[in-house]
């Protein structure tokens, strides 16, 4: 076998050589490291004064930065306070010149307006719900402070649980009559995550010099920045307890020091206070990057130590080399054997010693070992070959097993809505439709009198509302549990679309965008079940658009088998988790209504032979394509199910994709009180 190189001698004897060693350089070297380690202390001593001084200047002025960053939004919103309609409270302009400020000024994550009894009267954020529920703050410091006072600074909290923030609120002042009355308080919440990135731009390296802003005590402090930003980020940030202890319970406003962490390593700190804010700015600094002028100082020491290292090297393992050696092998072959490699072991001298002895037992033992290990792998591949099998076997039968009980709680489901839509349709409708003619008889006898007031014409409105919406949710019960026969005729498909648009009552903010086929497609389908599929989608569609939006209806001849009838929105898009359910029976994510909607969709085109599918980016919109047999010229008319089953199958193209549309600017979600509220 082929000798490989030997590693670092080990065993008793071996040892002799470091023994060797260790004298010569006790000899040799001891009273040149004594002179080296004075003269390093000495410089330490010097470089750790001058760091302190250096990161105390640095604290400081970081802390006159924090004070002017938080003077700059406090001046930012004594400015907006004097602007036009905050002294007269008029929501409308409050709004405007709030969300100019906010688009000038990133940093602020929510800006209020409080009347002079503490309620909210407008409310803006980058992050509120549509129309978020206004507050009342009469009890809150933030408020009482900033009439009483003249402002306020403070309320640290963790936006998300995450980032830090800081509420600042100044009051709202007019003059009536030379004097200054308060008619309210401007109230903000700022993000405080500027602060790290400063910190971040002045303290780039990690691991070094770093810096961090903190504020409250030492057993409930709150990190507002570090210049290492997802520090500051962490739901339970904070600095080291150690380093709590020595800058929050200091009486001066600056100083520095060393610090001694629970690990054993140690810093140097300085520390600054943030004028009127309690908070302390904490700059620190490994002491191996302080004393780096000592370590390099020590490397030169080292160096010129380092010829007699060698030599007093060369002279010990010389003594001890022809001891060591074949325990070195020996130590190789052991290592080789650990990683699994029986091959190719070094070659071992067998020499008429303990050592050769040694070696002709390990020699023994390696080969007994490569038997047994054959063994052992052999079981093992058989093993896991027997347990693939099983899985195989097992998830096979857990499919057929899942899918036979999906089936089975479908007809359950289906069963019991047939029987409902039975009561629903007797017991219910009959009542609603009473309930439709009395208000109706109601309404006309009072118009005649002329005792017809408008709020009593508004809450029948709103009656006549609820019994239609009643009517809508029988209606879309009856539609999925009842299987009637359809009746398909043959129809020209633009015709068709044309006609129902025509009488589909589409809401003022609504445009309809049409992209029919020129070639004009001819579908044999059932023109009542159809026409109640495209009201569904073209109405979820104009529910997502409440202010403006797009209803796309178009057609396109797929091949010679297949049209594809499109009917699309300019909406908010599906999510990814929702999209995988839209088409469940009873799965809604509406406030209001009974979740059939898309699932009578699916159920008209399945009837016809056809295929549903969906193609949506969120903030972008949905577009739905339904995939329906084309009618061939003179061939007979057929049932779309048999008609479906003497064809291909629906060509498997995704639909086409919302069309990509310029990014409007960011804009910000108000809601305002009306006046009087």
């Amino acid at each position: 076998m082929e000798e490989a190189p030997a590693p670092e001698a080990v065993g008793g004897r071996g040892k002799l050589a470091y023994k060797f060693l260790l004298w010569f350089m006790l000899i040799s070297l001891a009273p040149m490291g004594v002179v080296g380690w004075h003269l390093i202390g000495i410089s330490q001593g010097v470089l750790k004064e001058e760091s302190l001084r250096h990161q105390q200047s640095l604290a400081v002025g970081f802390a006159e930065t924090v004070s002017n960053y938080i003077a700059t939004f406090k001046t930012v919103l004594t400015i907006a306070s004097r602007l036009e309609g905050f002294a007269q409270m008029d929501p409308v302009k409050q709004e405007r010149n709030l969300n100019r400020v906010m688009q000038q000024h990133a940093a602020f994550l929510e800006l209020s307006v409080f009347d002079a009894v503490g309620r909210e009267t407008v409310r803006m954020g980058r992050f509120l719900q549509e129309q978020p529920q206004m507050r009342d703050f009469a009890d809150q410091e933030s408020f009482r402070a900033a009439l009483d006072k003249g402002e306020y600074v403070g309320g640290l909290v963790r936006f998300q649980g995450l980032y830090p923030t800081l509420t600042i609120s100044v009051p709202i002042f007019e003059a009536v009559g030379g004097q200054t009355v308060k008619r309210g308080v401007l109230l903000g919440r700022v993000s405080l995550n500027g602060l790290s990135q400063m910190l971040r731009q002045e303290f780039p390296e990690k691991g070094r010099s770093q810096a961090a802003v903190v504020a409250g005590d030492v057993k409930d402090n709150f990190l507002v920045a570090h210049s290492n930003p997802s520090e500051a980020f962490k739901a339970d940030a904070h600095l080291p307890e150690e380093v709590l202890k020595v800058i929050l319970t200091q009486a001066a406003r600056h100083g520095g020091g060393e610090v001694e962490l629970k690990d054993g390593s140690r810093l140097l700190g300085a520390f600054a206070e943030v004028k009127d804010t309690g908070w302390i700015v904490y700059v620190q600094q490994p002491t191996e990057s302080a004393y780096l002028a000592a370590t390099q100082m020590r490397a030169q020491v080292v160096r010129v130590l380092l010829w007699v290292v060698v030599i007093t090297l060369l002279l010990s393992l010389a003594v001890a080399g022809h001891i060591t050696q074949p325990i070195r092998v020996l130590q190789q072959a052991a290592e080789r054997l650990t990683a699994g490699q029986f091959e190719d072991l070094p070659e071992m001298t067998l020499t008429n010693d303990e050592i050769g002895d040694l070696a002709q037992s390990f020699i023994h033992m390696s080969d007994s070992l490569k038997e047994k290990t054959g063994e052992l792998l052999h079981a093992k591949d058989e093993l896991t070959k027997y347990g693939r099998d099983l899985e195989r076997r097992v998830e096979a039968r857990t499919r057929e097993l899942k899918a036979a009980q999906d089936e089975l709680i479908k007809k359950e489901r289906l069963a019991a809505i047939g029987q409902m839509a039975s009561v629903v349709g007797h017991e219910i409708r009959n009542p609603l439709a009473v309930i439709n003619n009395s208000i109706f008889f109601i309404k006309t006898k009072m118009t005649k009198e002329g005792i017809l007031d408008q709020k009593v014409e508004r809450h029948i409105s709103i009656i006549q509302s609820e019994v239609k919406q009643a009517n809508s949710i029988i209606d879309e019960i009856l539609t999925y549990s009842r299987s009637k026969e359809l009746k398909p005729e043959v129809l020209k498909l633009n015709h068709w679309i044309e006609e129902m648009l025509s009488i589909y009552p589409f809401p003022a903010h609504i445009t309809v965008a049409k992209n029919l086929d020129a070639r004009d497609p001819v579908v044999y389908m059932d023109p009542e079940e159809m026409k109640q599929a495209i009201r569904n989608l073209m109405g979820n569609g104009i529910e997502v658009m409440p202010q403006q939006g797009t209803v796309k209806v178009g057609t396109q001849i797929v091949d010679r088998s297949w049209v594809r009838m499109d009917v699309g929105d300019t909406g908010p898009g599906i999510p990814q988790d929702v999209l995988e359910k839209i088409f469940t029976p009873f799965y809604t994510t509406k406030a209001r209504g009974t979740g059939l909607g898309l699932a009578v969709v699916k159920k008209v085109v399945d009837r016809h032979g056809g295929r549903v599918e969906v193609a949506t980016e969120v903030g972008r919109g949905t577009m739905f394509s339904l995939f329906l047999p084309l009618h061939e010229p003179g061939k007979a008319p057929s049932a779309p199910a048999a008609a479906q089953a003497s064809r291909p199958a629906p060509p498997a193209t995704a639909p086409p994709a919302p069309a990509a549309r310029t990014e409007p600017p960011q804009t910000v979600r108000t809601h305002a009180r009306p006046p009087g509220a």
